[in-house]
C-alpha cells in the first residue's frame, strides 16, 4: 500500500501512541506529553512552523497541506500530528475531564480550542490560514449506512444522531468532537471514518441473528463489528511480514486491549468477528463480559431485582477480568495469577481459553489458516498470554517458538516456530494512522 504520493502528506489525529513500525520504517518523532498543557493566547506571535505536506488532487482541485484527524470521547479529545508519508507522528496530547466539575474545560468547543493551543505550544499553527487540509474524526459506529470514509455534513451529522442507540456511550462523544470543530473551522471538509466499516464484507450468514427477519431490519440488529481500522492496518503489515499478498491469506487477527475482538480476514476481507451489534459481544475484555447467555439479562432482572440499565452498567463496566478477580487491568491479572491468586488465576484461564475458542473456530469457518496474528496493548506485550492462548492448539499446525515469544521487542516479529504450519505474528496496531491513511482517500477520492 503506498501511503504517501509524490512528496509527503500530514495528518493530525487524535488517540495516537506514539510506535515504531519498522515495516514502514517510521521512527516517531518526540511530541508533547499526554497531559492537557497550559491555554495559550491565540495572539501568540512566534513564528508559525510549516507542516511538511505535499498538494493532494481531488477531482482536479488542489488541495494543501496537513489534516487534524479526531478521536473525541465523552470527556476526552485524545489527538496527533502525523506525516503519513514519512510515517512518524509530529505532536500529540490529551484534553480531559471535559464538563466534568471543578475542570477548565466546560465543553467540547474549549476542548477543541486547548488542541489548537497545546500544537501552537509544540510549533505547529493550524489556525486559520495555518496549512491545515481537512479534519478527519473516528467514529465508532457506522450502522448500515456508513461503510466507507465520508465527508462530513449537516445530513451526515443527522444520520449519526440517529445511530446514538447502537452506540450510546461512544456516538455523542464523537458527534460533539465533530461538531466542535466544524464551529472552531467551518471552512475545512471534515471526513467520519468507521470502526464498523472493514466489516461491511461480512457474508449474511455470519452478520445474521437468529432473530425474525423483519424485527431485525427494522431495528439494525445484526453483526457490526469493531476495531476495523486496526484490523485494516494489521492485516497488511502481516502480509508484508509474510513477503505474500493479502488476497491470497487467511488470518485470525487477534485485538486485544482492554477492549479485545478477533477477526477472520480472508484474502483481506473480513469474514466473522467476535464483536456484534455492539462492542460486548466477544472475546473478554477488562470491564466487558464478551459472550454470555442471553437469559442471565432475564434472571438477573428477575431473581436480583436489578434494572436493565443497572445490568447493561454491569456487562459493560464491572464484568469481564473487573469482575473475575476485581482488576481489569491484565499486566495486573497476570502478576497476581503468578503469585498464586486464584481469582486472577481463573480470569487467566476464561481470558485465554476464550481467544482459543475463536482461533479454532475461525480456523474451521475459513478452512484454512495461513497466520495468527496479535495485535494491540496485550496482544504486543504479553507473551504469557500469547503462550496460554495457543497452548494445546499444536495439532493444528500452531506452534510458539518459546524464544522469539519471550524476545524483548516492540519490532512486527514472527513468533511461531520454524517446523509450524501456521505462522504467529505479533504486529503492533496502528488506528490513527490508517484512520489518516482513510481521510486522504476520501479526499482524494481513491
Amino acid at each position: 500500500m503506498v501511503l504517501g504520493g509524490p512528496g509527503r502528506r500530514c495528518v493530525v489525529l487524535m488517540n495516537q501512541s506514539s510506535r515504531d513500525h519498522t515495516l514502514l520504517g517510521v521512527r516517531p518523532s518526540p511530541g508533547p506529553g499526554r497531559g492537557a498543557v497550559s491555554h495559550q493566547s491565540s495572539r501568540d506571535k512566534r513564528p508559525k512552523r510549516s507542516l511538511p505536506g505535499s498538494t493532494v488532487r481531488k477531482e482536479g482541485r488542489a488541495i494543501s497541506g496537513a489534516v487534524l484527524v479526531v478521536n473525541s470521547g465523552s470527556s476526552s479529545v485524545k489527538y496527533q500530528l502525523l506525516d503519513v508519508a514519512a510515517g512518524h507522528r509530529l505532536a500529540g496530547g490529551l484534553v480531559e475531564r471535559i464538563g466534568e466539575p471543578g475542570s477548565e474545560v466546560p465543553d467540547h468547543d474549549a476542548a477543541v480550542h486547548r488542541v489548537l493551543d497545546q500544537l501552537r505550544e509544540a510549533g505547529h499553527d493550524l489556525s486559520q490560514g495555518g496549512g491545515l487540509a481537512a479534519v478527519g474524526h473516528r467514529v465508532v459506529h457506522g450502522g448500515e449506512r456508513f461503510v466507507e470514509p465520508t465527508i462530513v455534513d449537516d445530513t451526515v451529522v443527522a444520520a449519526l444522531r440517529a445511530l446514538v442507540s447502537l452506540a450510546p456511550l461512544h456516538t455523542p462523544g464523537n458527534l460533539a468532537g465533530i461538531q466542535a470543530l466544524r464551529r472552531e473551522r467551518p471552512d475545512l471538509p471534515q471526513v467520519a471514518v468507521f470502526d464498523t466499516a472493514f466489516h461491511r464484507t461480512l457474508p449474511p450468514r455470519a452478520s445474521s441473528y437468529a432473530l425474525p427477519l423483519d424485527l431485525a431490519r427494522q431495528h439494525g440488529i445484526r453483526r457490526y463489528g469493531f476495531h476495523g481500522t486496526s484490523f485494516s492496518w494489521v492485516s497488511r503489515r502481516a502480509a508484508e511480514l509474510l513477503g505474500r499478498p493479502l488476497e491470497g491469506l487467511a488470518l485470525v487477527v487477534l485485538h486485544l486491549g482492554n477492549g479485545c475482538s478477533a477477526a477472520a480476514v480472508l484474502g483481506g476481507r473480513s469474514v466473522d468477528t467476535s464483536m456484534g451489534l455492539s462492542p460486548l459481544e466477544g472475546l473478554v475484555m477488562g470491564t466487558r463480559s464478551g459472550d454470555i447467555d442471553p437469559a442471565i439479562v432475564f434472571h438477573l432482572h428477575r431473581a436480583a431485582g436489578r434494572s436493565y440499565e443497572e445490568i447493561e452498567a454491569l456487562l459493560t463496566k464491572n464484568a469481564g477480568l473487573k469482575g473475575l478477580c476485581g482488576d481489569n487491568d491484565l499486566r495486573v491479572v497476570v502478576r497476581r495469577a503468578e503469585s498464586g491468586d486464584a481469582a486472577a488465576k481463573l480470569a487467566l484461564e476464561v481470558y485465554c481459553y476464550r481467544i482459543r475458542k475463536y482461533v479454532g473456530a475461525y480456523y474451521a469457518a475459513m478452512g484454512r489458516l495461513d497466520a495468527v496474528v496479535f495485535t494491540a496493548g496485550v496482544g504486543e506485550n504479553e507473551a504469557s498470554v500469547r503462550a496460554q492462548a495457543l497452548d494445546g492448539l499444536e495439532r493444528l499446525g500452531i506452534r510458539l517458538d518459546s524464544a522469539r515469544n519471550q524476545a524483548a521487542t516492540r519490532q512486527p516479529r514472527l513468533i511461531s516456530a520454524d517446523d509450524a504450519d501456521v505462522a504467529i505474528l505479533v504486529v503492533p496496531t496502528n488506528e490513527e494512522m490508517e484512520i489518516a491513511r482513510q481521510t486522504l482517500d476520501a479526499l482524494t477520492g481513491t
